[in-house]
């Protein structure tokens, strides 16, 4: 049994996600049709889940629920210094 192969780019800016297609890596695409997604997620006021794309336009009218940027902070603890 050969299980299947993803590798994830997460940046500090934007992500990417790839899968083997044989011998080959296929970048995949997400759900607006581009093959890099923005490192970004953002909670509205309703309380729905924002990633990507959707999360930056947000972040223009409501930054406070927005995170960005936090890959230079993954291993840290929250009461951490910066």
């Amino acid at each position: 049994f050969m299980g299947k192969i993803i590798g994830i780019d997460l940046g500090t800016t934007n992500s990417c996600v790839a899968i083997m297609e044989g011998n080959k890596p296929r970048v995949l695409e997400n759900a607006e049709g581009d093959r890099t997604t923005p490192s970004i997620i953002a909670y509205t006021q309703e309380g729905e889940v924002l990633v990507g794309q959707p999360a930056k336009r947000q972040a223009i009218t409501i930054l406070k629920n927005t995170l960005f940027a936090i890959k230079r902070l993954i291993g840290r603890k929250f009461k951490d210094d910066e």
